[in-house]
């Protein structure tokens, strides 16, 4: 039996959706990065029982959109990906555009609105860097995970206010704080080992000295594991899934994410990068 090599990672995920008319529908749920990496990787989309093909669309920070074109029926979405070790080498250096777009509100992150309660709390202090660990500590203490709790429509002021969420309410909070005190930041998709309940997981970056590095004010899992699937402004640009014509029901969706060897221990405080190439549209 041949042993996986230390930091390998492993993730599949199944997705079932029920097209009620002709309908097109772009995908995120494949790693992001250069697919000539090392990886060995498949995705298998079934519709009405017959396999179709996908569009590929490239996106931010070496995403890949697939986009699909259905006729009604059910979906079957099967993607999986052994993934090498992420690399040791440095961030590559954030671009202007997105530096750019990391500073303006969105519409999961209205930091416009959040300008005053982050001033108070965290415009003193002196460096990003302490800004993004007090923010950070802050969404942590402050905000229960609480499954449930949000909804497709809550922004980060209705986390803030509520003091519950999810993952993607975490990121978002910490975005727009992040942003209310003029530090870039972006939210991810990403498979996430050591993640329980296993989900498809969100976190934030935010530029430090011209790089992108990773938060998450959950805790729930070890940054130094995480896969990269898609990056944008919030939500509404990292969806796995998103209707772009037509009527789509959702079905179900299992997500698995593993690494070989021990899982990392992480302290939530150093800084810890993705890793994929930061590549511009």
């Amino acid at each position: 039996m041949t042993l996986a090599p230390p930091g390998e990672r492993r993730v599949t995920c199944e997705l079932t959706l029920d097209a009620t008319t002709a309908a097109s529908l772009a995908l995120q749920i494949a790693a992001a990065g250069d697919p000539a990496d090392g990886r060995v990787e498949s995705l298998e989309l079934t519709s009405n029982g017959a396999p179709i093909g996908a569009t590929v669309v490239p996106a931010l920070a070496g995403g890949r959109e697939h986009v699909v074109h259905l006729l009604p029926g059910p979906l079957a979405v099967r993607y999986e990906a052994v993934l090498p070790a992420p690399p040791t080498n440095a961030p590559a250096p954030v671009t202007d555009r997105a530096r750019n777009d990391a500073l303006r509100p969105s519409r999961y992150c209205p930091s416009d609105r959040l300008e005053g309660f982050a001033r108070s709390h965290f415009g003193g202090i002196t460096t990003n860097l302490d800004r993004v660990r007090a923010i950070c500590d802050y969404v942590h203490d402050h905000v229960a995970y609480l499954p449930g709790s949000s909804g497709p429509v809550t922004d980060a002021l209705d986390t803030l206010l509520a003091g519950s969420g999810v993952c993607r309410d975490f990121a978002h909070l910490t975005a727009a704080l992040c942003r209310a005190v003029q530090v870039p930041a972006r939210v991810a998709a990403v498979y996430a080992p050591g993640l329980s309940p296993m989900d498809l997981h969100m976190v934030t970056e935010t530029e430090i000295d011209g790089s992108w590095w990773v938060w998450d004010a959950t805790r729930l899992a070890p940054r130094q594991s995480l896969v990269r699937i898609a990056t944008g402004r919030d939500a509404a640009d990292i969806a796995f899934s998103t209707v772009l014509s037509g009527h789509v029901d959702f079905g179900e969706l299992a997500v698995s994410a593993v690494v070989a060897g021990d899982l990392p221990v992480d302290d939530h405080t150093r800084l810890t990068s993705l890793e994929e190439p930061d590549l511009p549209l």
